[in-house]
């Protein structure tokens, strides 16, 4: 326990300040970079299923998904009369998430047919390279476009990092200490009812003090808080799925105390989007 509070005493000022100050290219090469790292563990994971990966080709999927993602925000948007708009890109934005995934799919097909790995290992190795794709950068790789939502991006960035933070934080004493009934005693024994009730109050508490922060409106931002928060815990029960099936404890060791980057991350990897998307939808649509 103290080896795990002394690391977020460290890392946790350190990417508020990298959230608020730091220039949008490189926060969003950090984001690629942690996505990667826990892409990495994830095949780890998947070795132990005999299940071995395109890693390198899918690294590189990893940072042009990012990159891809940084572009869109690169975008300059118009509105015409008459209900039309300009969509004018900047210099340098011109990849976007479909032509990352269409090379990702060619790349995956052209490695499959010139590989002198045995065929029964092709499918495996596509599978999880695609898994990794798609269930863990694809969904991360938001926090990018969450991040260039003007003018509030840098502070929901922000609330959807303490949103976990303050539910995770919530789950684990309430569940350690007042936890009685298993949540799902097959994926994670150790979490319980009581726990993720206590991780959803505390996200809604959240909710409600950035609401009051951004004066944005209290209802939308406890929908965006409430569902995100559910989304966070179904990413934390599935990488539990993940590491039991490998017979694992941690995803990893890179962060004293917490484990490995995917451990740091499942939550995050599903609220990202659904932050950004409910933004869209309710606070700045309804604006």
């Amino acid at each position: 326990m103290l080896l795990r509070i002394l690391t977020a005493i460290i890392l946790i000022p350190a990417v508020v300040a990298l959230v608020w100050y730091g220039p949008f290219a490189l926060i969003a090469a950090l984001a690629a970079l942690v996505a990667i790292l826990a892409l990495r563990e994830l095949f780890a994971l998947g070795d132990r299923h005999g299940l071995r990966g395109f890693r390198k080709w899918t690294y590189l999927c990893a940072a042009l998904m990012f990159y891809a993602q940084y572009s869109a925000g690169l975008a300059e948007t118009h509105a015409l009369a008459g209900g039309l708009t300009l969509v004018r890109h900047f210099p340098g934005a011109i990849l976007t998430v479909e032509m990352v995934i269409l090379i990702f799919f060619f790349g995956c097909v052209g490695i499959g047919i010139a590989t002198r790995r045995p065929l029964p290992e092709i499918l495996p190795a596509i599978a999880i390279s695609a898994a990794g794709l798609h269930f863990i950068v694809f969904p991360f790789s938001f926090v990018v476009r969450i991040n260039e939502i003007e003018p509030y991006g840098r502070a929901l960035v922000l609330f959807t990092l303490v949103l976990v933070w303050a539910g995770d934080t919530a789950a684990y004493f309430v569940g350690k200490f007042l936890g009685r009934i298993p949540m799902a005693p097959a994926l994670s024994p150790k979490k319980t009812w009581e726990g993720a009730f206590a991780n959803l109050i505390a996200s809604l508490i959240v909710g409600y003090f950035f609401a009051r922060w951004l004066q944005a409106d209290l209802i939308s931002m406890m929908l965006i808080s409430a569902l995100a928060n559910i989304a966070g815990q179904m990413g934390d029960l599935i990488e539990s799925a993940y590491k039991r099936g490998a017979a694992v404890k941690d995803s990893g060791s890179i962060l004293p105390g917490h484990g490995g980057m995917l451990d740091r991350i499942d939550a995050l990897i599903l609220a990202v989007p659904v932050v950004w998307a409910l933004y869209l939808l309710t606070i700045r649509g309804a604006g």
